[in-house]
């Protein structure tokens, strides 16, 4: 299985790079929503996926702030 980047031009499916196919060769085809980043919601702009780095240091982060102390509060 290989995924394609590709484009509708209203008739057809346009391959972004070249592919290497057969002739009517089986597809599925994802059809992607376009993202909208809304003028009044400035923080979607920031929506997308974190380098593991960065995901593992927010998830340290998040549990240092799950620790306790006993008799508090």
């Amino acid at each position: 299985m290989i995924a394609i980047k590709a484009y509708f031009d209203g008739a057809n499916f346009v391959p972004i790079t070249p592919i290497n196919l057969r002739i009517n060769q089986s597809a599925i085809i994802t059809i992607l929503d376009d993202i909208e980043i809304d003028e009044n919601k400035p923080h979607k702009k920031y929506i997308g996926k974190l380098s593991d780095e960065n995901f593992n240091e927010i998830q340290e982060i998040l549990l240092e702030t799950q620790k306790v102390d006993k008799n508090e509060w």
